[in-house]
């Protein structure tokens, strides 16, 4: 029984805590953007640097 009065309040007090942990992420943004970073890691950020074309060389340009 003497166990259950330590264990009670530690419990709820964690609960809190982890409340007040999630509140804080909802409002400094950190649930903006759920499928931004799903999207991202499917394009490539290199598609610039490489080009299916080559690259056209003038004569006039030294």
């Amino acid at each position: 029984m003497s166990n259950l009065l330590l264990l009670i309040p530690i419990a709820l007090f964690l609960g809190l805590l982890g409340l007040a942990a999630f509140l804080w992420s909802l409002r400094s943004g950190q649930f903006d953007d759920m499928e931004g970073a799903a999207n991202r890691i499917l394009f490539d950020d290199d598609d610039d640097m490489i080009s299916s074309k080559p690259k056209k060389i003038n004569k006039h340009d030294s």
